[in-house]
C-alpha cells in the first residue's frame, strides 16, 4: 500500500515539476522552431506512456495486494491484452518519429540562395573558410594539410585562391540569411553545436556533412563541441556573432585569402632563410 502511494506521487510531482520547472530551451535564434515542436510532441508521448504505466502499477500493487484468504489467479497469456499493447505502442512510436522525419528532410534540403561556409574542427579548437569573390570554395586533399596550410587547399585550384581563411573560433553570419554548413574534422570526431539555434551536426574523419539554417536573431551565440573529443573536450568553444548584412562584408575583408596567406607564408620563409644566410 506505501509503495503504491509512493508510485502515485512520484506521477504527480513528475507533472507538477514539468509544467513549473524553470528549466526549459534557450531561447530560439534560428528557423528550426519545428525542432523543438518535434521535441516537444516526443516529450507530451513519453510523458503520458510514464504516467500510464507507473500509475498502473500503483494500482495493481494496490489492487493485488496480499490480503488473508484470496489466491492469485493464473493466466499465462492474453492474446487480446498482447494486440492491444502492440498496437498502441505502435501508433506512439509512429506519432513520435513521423515528425522527425518530416523535419529532418527540411534539415538536409538546402535553399538554393543559401550561403556556403566551411566549418573545421580539431583538437581543441574551430576555423572557417568563406569562398571568395566567384563565390566557389575551392577543392582540398586532407593529405596537403600542416601548419602552412592547415584548411588543406589544393594550390592549383583557381577556385581556392581567393578562399577567405578565418582562424581563432570566432564566424560572423548576417542575419535573415540561409547558411550551408559544410563540416569537416582534422582528427577525431567532434559535433558542432549552437544550442540557441537548435541545429548540430557530427563532424567525421574523412567526409564531409553538413546541414543549413537562418539566422533570427542578431547577438553572440556560443559554439560547443557536443561530442567527446579528447581531453580538451570542454574547452573546445567558440562563437557565432550574428549581425546585419551590410556589417558582415567589412567583417570578411579583415581576414586573409588563400593566396594571401600562401604569399606571406613565403615572404616569411625567404626573410627567414635571409637572416639565416646572414648569421
Amino acid at each position: 500500500m506505501t509503495v503504491a502511494i509512493v508510485f502515485a506521487l512520484l506521477v504527480v510531482g513528475s507533472v507538477v515539476f514539468s509544467l513549473v520547472s524553470p528549466w526549459w530551451f534557450t531561447p530560439l535564434a534560428s528557423n528550426w522552431g519545428t525542432i523543438d515542436t518535434t521535441l516537444i510532441i516526443t516529450f507530451m508521448i513519453t510523458g503520458v506512456v510514464f504516467c500510464a504505466l507507473v500509475l498502473f502499477m500503483a494500482y495493481s500493487m494496490f489492487r493485488f495486494r496480499h490480503r488473508e484468504g484470496i489466491r492469485a489467479g493464473y493466466e499465462p497469456e492474453s492474446g487480446k491484452l498482447e494486440l492491444w499493447l502492440t498496437g498502441l505502442t505502435s501508433v506512439g512510436i509512429a506519432a513520435m518519429l513521423a515528425p522527425g522525419l518530416v523535419v529532418w528532410k527540411d534539415y538536409v534540403t538546402v535553399p538554393p540562395d543559401a550561403a556556403t561556409v566551411e566549418v573545421m574542427g580539431q583538437q581543441w579548437g574551430w576555423a572557417f573558410r568563406f569562398p571568395g569573390a566567384d563565390g566557389v570554395l575551392g577543392a582540398v586533399d586532407p593529405m596537403r594539410i600542416d601548419a602552412d596550410n592547415p584548411f588543406g587547399l589544393n594550390p592549383d585550384d583557381p577556385h581556392g585562391g581567393d578562399d577567405v581563411l578565418v582562424e581563432g573560433g570566432e564566424v560572423r553570419l548576417p542575419v535573415g540569411k540561409p547558411v550551408k554548413l559544410l563540416l569537416r574534422s582534422v582528427d577525431v570526431l567532434h559535433d558542432f553545436y549552437v544550442p540557441q539555434f537548435r541545429a548540430k551536426m557530427d563532424l567525421v574523419p574523412g567526409m564531409v556533412t553538413y546541414f543549413w539554417f537562418t539566422p533570427t536573431v542578431t547577438g553572440n551565440f556560443e559554439i560547443l563541441c557536443a561530442e567527446l573529443c579528447g581531453v580538451g573536450h570542454s574547452a573546445m568553444r567558440g562563437t557565432v556573432v550574428v549581425v546585419e548584412p551590410d556589417a558582415h562584408q567589412p567583417w570578411l575583408d579583415e581576414y586573409p585569402t588563400f593566396a594571401q596567406a600562401v604569399r606571406d607564408t613565403a615572404l616569411a620563409e625567404a626573410v627567414r632563410q635571409g637572416n639565416s644566410m646572414n648569421q
